[in-house]
């Protein structure tokens, strides 16, 4: 059975009859570009075949009224008027707050029933999927005048001023916006936008997620402390965002010598290096060049966000040093950090040899292999039935 056919049966079983309609959005991985969105600079991420589906139907008692499949016993049951943050909590969360910036439109209500196998918890945006989702239907379903930026920020707003997880414009702009075969290049300050081809099929080249297991969340985790300290060098340096700072010479001034001036000269140093690598790895792309060469600077990323941004784990380097060691062209952390996921880039023949390096040096490292999935580049939100 397919994914709207799963959906649209698991809502008939639970609401009594069929949805209006089933809609899908993707989980993302950033290919490079961590952290530079909410310092206003570029991101070029991929949609990722894995999606969140929503089955959706219209009640006519007020209430909102939703279910996971992945949370069994979680379900969610709320007047319209009473959506708040925070109510209903955890999961439903993120639907509450894309319904809750139109629940004018929904003076009946709506039973939303969610699917899907974004992994939770690997830096995938399993979160932006959920809310994108549900975005894209609310605003088919009710014939909404949004535009697929406007569905961008609901789906951010969710999750910043409902959840209260303090994510940019990346996850959900990669969810709504990815073409298949592609690389979305973001402009985070003007939001413009450039399909990048990225074609690995053709190149014989294999974009491997290896998940370690080790989950995080934005909303508890040391985000929102990266995010505030991206914030306060921004502000020494009397700029608004750290994308305005014209290079890395620039940011000496905040090395006076404390421990805190020292850390805020790294994480500015951290954005823009990385900065730099997005434009370097899509002059590769641009060129038609073997897009080989950009695995060094996935690698070099990587090293940026252990040392300067304080984001990896343990496992995280473990794994790409794995990679690199087993013949990946490079590797990398990717998400928010603190947990998640690596991304390998290694020629197709590979895929067996380098998976089992990183699971054995796991081993080695006492923790069960990691769950690897193959990243290609897949299309954005849509309605699937």
């Amino acid at each position: 059975m397919n994914g709207a056919a799963t959906a649209a049966g698991a809502f008939a079983r639970r609401f009594g009859s069929a949805p209006e309609g089933v809609w899908a959005a993707p989980g993302r991985v950033n290919v490079i570009g961590e952290h530079t969105d909410y310092n206003g600079g570029h991101v070029l991420p991929i949609a990722l075949p894995r999606t969140t589906r929503a089955a959706v139907g219209r009640r006519d008692d007020g209430r909102l009224v939703l279910r996971s499949l992945q949370h069994p016993g979680a379900d969610a049951d709320v007047a319209l008027p009473d959506l708040r943050p925070g109510t209903p909590p955890g999961w439903a969360g993120y639907v509450a707050g894309v319904v809750h910036q139109v629940a004018g439109s929904v003076p009946g209500g709506l039973s939303i029933l969610v699917d899907g196998d974004v992994p939770e918890g690997a830096g995938l945006s399993s979160s932006a999927a959920l809310a994108c989702a549900v975005a894209l239907a609310v605003r088919d379903l009710l014939h909404l005048d949004l535009a697929p930026g406007d569905l961008v920020d609901v789906a951010r707003r969710a999750e910043n001023d409902f959840v209260g997880a303090p994510t940019g414009i990346l996850d959900q702009s990669a969810s709504l916006l990815c073409v298949e075969g592609h690389a979305l290049l973001l402009d985070t300050r003007d939001r413009s936008s450039e399909q990048v081809p990225f074609d690995l099929t053709a190149a014989g080249l294999a974009l491997l997620v290896l998940d370690t297991g080790t989950t995080h969340d934005h909303a508890a985790s040391g985000y929102g402390d990266r995010r505030r300290e991206c914030e306060e060098a921004a502000a020494r340096l009397g700029v608004g965002l750290l994308r305005e700072v014209p290079d890395v010479a620039a940011l000496d001034v905040l090395a006076d010598g404390s421990a805190e001036g020292d850390r805020l000269h790294r994480r500015a140093r951290h954005v823009l290096t990385e900065e730099d690598r997005v434009h370097r790895v899509v002059s590769v792309l641009r060129s038609g060049a073997d897009p080989r060469s950009i695995g060094p600077l996935l690698t070099e990323g990587h090293a940026s966000l252990r040392e300067d941004f304080a984001v990896s784990v343990p496992l995280l380097d473990a794994c790409v040093e794995a990679a690199v060691a087993a013949g990946a062209h490079g590797a990398r952390m990717v998400g928010g950090g603190f947990g998640g996921s690596a991304i390998a880039l290694v020629d197709a023949g590979a895929v067996d040899a380098v998976t089992a390096a990183v699971a054995d040096r796991f081993a080695r490292e006492g923790a069960a292999a990691p769950r690897v999935l193959s990243a290609v580049p897949s299309a954005g939100a849509r309605r699937l039935a």
